[in-house]
């Protein structure tokens, strides 16, 4: 159609706006695809862990891109493989091993904190949900600029914002070109989209220059960039990928923590039990450090049962870019194939009578369960690439609370899990603690 953009880039100064509204509605008018639900275990391996290039992630919702930019979730192809070497070099295991005491320090931060607010105080209330955003968001801008909370912190106001705006703007009903109409919220999302990168900007800067000895995760890409001789990546896209780690690393980690207190808070015996193996191993003052983390069996299940029942993301979308044979189903070109991940990890047939309740020893029964019964993170070369930070973060701040408090939950907590972007808890996680 390139007659109308000619004549319209002809007939307006304003041909790069009308232009974005007419192309996007030409693209929602071709985009109304068919699709198919895959729950059968041996079928959702097999759509996760092909590598022939049949199945790609489906197109980002353009509201979406203000929260992740040009990182990893948005990008395609070839940008996509680029990104994610890199990435993969960023978040290795044992450079993640190199940020555990950054982690045991922000934890630390947050656990005085607590103990100054309960004061004398047999028993306090804290919104344990808000105190893990303010925890991860410190540990991300730490691992990722070498900064505290502090520098980070107007990033995490503005995104605090951002979030409510983009998860209306996703679930009301989509009028394509609509994002680009100067209403109210649109503005107020530009705004911020604009403040939001210019924070990113002046935290990279002031980085400075990056040596080859820098822990921080800005400077692990850059050396991993530099490394590469035709398949780097350019500022604009590590910009990109900033916004992502940042907001995905803060959001996950944290409605992760926050299911788990709960949890416990709700399973006193599971709780104690927990805390033993914690004591076992550190004590009261001792640290977590890298090498112990594998010895917290007990709390490595917890963690693995809370991602069971409360996944951070519920579902999971891919696009068949060729026609393909799937089992007995023949799958054309531009399917797309949703796998509802929740309905997985709940399902009794799969998990026993129990499948509702909370029960970590599950996890412990030495025959493996299917690859595709249980996969958080999802699974095969789009696994989530902070897999390993977030593991690693979930356990030390666990262990660390364990030392510290025992903790119930409180009676003015409303159970509503809402999918917010991630599956958080839509009132808060109110949780009464007591200092041991």
């Amino acid at each position: 159609m390139p007659f109308v953009h000619e004549i319209l880039h002809r007939a307006s100064p304003f041909y790069n706006y009308w232009s974005k509204i007419y192309g996007e509605m030409f693209v929602y008018w071709l985009g109304c695809k068919p699709r198919v639900t895959v729950a059968d275990l041996e079928l959702i391996k097999e759509v996760l862990l092909n590598r022939s290039g049949a199945f790609e992630k489906i197109a980002f919702d353009p509201y979406l891109k203000s929260l992740f930019g040009d990182g990893l979730p948005a990008v395609h192809g070839e940008k996509w493989a680029r990104h994610r070497k890199i990435a993969n070099a960023a978040f290795n295991m044992e450079r993640v091993k190199e940020w555990v005491p950054t982690i045991v320090g922000s934890t630390r931060n947050m656990l005085d904190k607590w103990e100054v607010e309960g004061g004398e105080k047999g028993e306090f209330e804290i919104e344990v949900q808000r105190e893990f955003y303010e925890l991860t968001a410190d540990v991300i801008s730490r691992t990722a600029f070498g900064s505290s909370f502090e520098a980070g912190k107007k990033i995490f106001q503005l995104q605090d914002e951002q979030i409510p705006l983009v998860a209306e703007a996703v679930k009301r009903a989509y009028v394509a070109g609509f994002r680009f109409v100067p209403t109210k919220k649109n503005i107020k999302m530009w705004r911020l989209d604009k403040e939001i990168e210019k924070s990113f900007r002046k935290l990279i800067e002031n980085c400075g220059e990056v040596s080859e000895n820098t822990k921080n995760l800005l400077g692990s890409m850059t050396i991993a960039n530099k490394e590469e001789k035709e398949e780097r990546i350019g500022v604009e896209e590590i910009v990109g990928e900033c916004k992502t780690f940042y907001f995905a690393g803060k959001e996950t980690t944290a409605s992760l923590l926050s299911w788990m207190i709960l949890l416990l808070g709700l399973h006193q015996e599971r709780q104690s039990k927990a805390r033993e193996e914690v004591l076992h191993l550190y004590g009261r003052h001792e640290i977590p450090t890298a090498n112990t983390l594998n010895q917290l069996k007990l709390v490595g299940m917890i963690v693995d049962e809370t991602l069971r029942l409360y996944p951070v993301v519920t579902s999971l979308l891919r696009q068949v870019k060729k026609d393909i044979q799937l089992g007995k189903l023949h799958i054309p070109a531009g399917t797309e194939v949703y796998i509802p991940l929740i309905n997985v990890h709940h399902s009794v047939e799969l998990w026993g009578e129990d499948a509702a309740k909370f029960n970590p020893l599950r996890f412990s029964k030495r025959e493996r369960h299917h690859l595709a019964a249980h996969f958080p993170f999802g699974l095969g070369p789009m696994i989530c690439v902070g897999l390993n930070l977030g593991l690693v973060e979930a356990k030390i701040a666990l262990a660390m609370i364990l030392q510290r408090f025992s903790f119930v939950v409180s009676p003015t907590y409303v159970h509503a899990p809402t999918d917010l972007l991630s599956l958080q808890p839509l009132h808060g996680a109110q949780v009464v603690f007591q200092k041991i």
